[in-house]
């Protein structure tokens, strides 16, 4: 992983995105957390408060929880479609061979082993574990408790899919905070909310980047 001696030239189109850092990402979780408080708590509220008032009200309330559920769900799911799989256009099956094969060069055989199962890659960074997807990435921080998901848009449509993934994986070892300042934000939350939102074949994926945030030592914000 880069030590931050490079620079992604792609940070310079968005100059007003302040540098990601282990302290803005803290700040992200936060803010996310406030919105999810802010978007559900008073469906709960309006639930109990029915409830209060009239007990036979109670189907009332059940909407309304369900509407309280549903809204973390469905920023889950966006946060998921980031490593959902693209569609490549005019790519013949030697060509996708040869991708993969660029790929296994770069990533050792445990990540070419859970590549071949979901697609996916795992990257070990400064920031946390990464999972590398043909359309972004998720983020898992230290200790596995919270997931980041990035959308990153890669040029060509007709990348073949392995390709994809090696573009992206190349700029998260060149500059991550500059990947991560690059990347538009999807979703920040519980990575059991995002992995419910995932193909099943892409579930072990998000298991085996949880387990090894979950090694990682924790460092206090600089």
């Amino acid at each position: 992983m880069s030590s931050g001696a490079h620079t992604l030239p792609e940070t310079a189109g968005v100059y007003w995105r302040p540098r990601v850092d282990e302290r803005r990402l803290d700040g992200q979780a936060r803010i996310w957390t406030l919105t999810m408080a802010a978007h559900t708590v008073p469906f709960i509220m309006v639930a109990v408060g029915f409830f209060i008032v009239e007990p036979l009200s109670f189907p009332v309330g059940l909407i309304s929880l369900a509407h309280a559920w549903a809204i973390p769900e469905l920023y889950a799911k966006r946060g998921a479609n980031v490593l959902r799989q693209a569609r490549s256009r005019g790519r013949s099956d030697e060509a996708r061979a040869t991708a993969v094969g660029l790929l296994g060069d770069l990533v050792g055989h445990d990540a070419r082993a859970l590549h071949a199962r979901t697609g996916l890659v795992t990257e070990r960074g400064s920031l946390g574990i990464w999972l590398v997807g043909e359309a972004g990435a998720v983020l898992i921080r230290p200790g596995g408790r919270r997931a980041h998901c990035f959308c990153v848009r890669v040029e060509d449509p007709d990348l073949p899919p392995a390709d994809r993934i090696a573009h992206l994986l190349l700029a998260l070892r060149e500059d991550e905070a500059g990947f991560a300042t690059v990347a538009n934000g999807a979703f920040t939350g519980a990575p059991w909310r995002v992995r419910r939102r995932l193909l099943e074949v892409m579930r072990p994926g998000i298991d085996a980047a949880v387990i090894a945030a979950r090694a990682l030592d924790r460092r206090p914000p600089g």
